[in-house]
């Protein structure tokens, strides 16, 4: 039986250049986008500020839209080979940092800031930075509030809220989040 490579078949080539070209399009009001941009469903973008996705990132809201949102000023950065699942929402009102080969759950909410004081809705609190490490996986409905950093290769567990830094290699869950076991770190690279 005759095979033909997977990128020969002409009507893959079309499906696939029709889904980047229309990923780049769904993501025109980010100030940089890296290569090969997968975009599956809708992507809804507020940029006020800068917002930056890296080479390789996946988005998938084919059930329910992902949200990116930058407040005048701020920074959002998603890097290299990550990936967001449906119904997500980023928000920065100063700087959110999400760095490469990460997983990010349905449903899960990312914010730097509270949006508002308790007794004064129209004043925006302070922002405070979150920053997202490498190879880090968040599981489904997680929340992960102002002034967080969450550590290279950390999981954390499936509707957790994190209110405070998260170690590397760590297992975490809960509301609160707390440490529930360390992880195994990956071997170094044999020279």
């Amino acid at each position: 039986m005759d095979r033909i490579p997977q990128l020969m078949r002409p009507g893959r080539v079309v499906r696939m250049v029709w889904l980047y070209a229309m990923s780049r399009l769904k993501a025109r009001q980010c100030t940089r986008v890296g290569a090969w941009l997968r975009v599956e469903g809708r992507l809804i973008v507020h940029n006020g500020g800068t917002m930056s996705i890296g080479d390789r990132v996946k988005i998938r809201g084919s059930h329910v839209a992902v949200e990116l949102a930058s407040f005048p000023g701020a920074v959002l950065s998603i890097g290299a080979r990550t990936f967001i699942n449906s119904g997500v929402s980023i928000c920065a009102q100063q700087s959110v940092t999400i760095g490469a080969n990460c997983a990010i759950g349905n449903y899960s909410l990312i914010m730097d800031t509270d949006f508002h004081e308790i007794n004064a809705l129209s004043k925006l609190p302070e922002a405070r930075p979150v920053v997202i490490e490498d190879d880090v996986w968040l599981a489904a409905r997680v929340t992960v509030l102002k002034g967080v950093t969450i550590g290279r290769g950390a999981v954390v567990a499936a509707g957790a809220v994190v209110t405070k830094d998260v170690e590397a290699y760590t297992l975490v869950g809960g509301v609160p989040a707390r440490l529930i076991r360390a992880l195994e770190r990956p071997a170094a690279p044999a020279i």
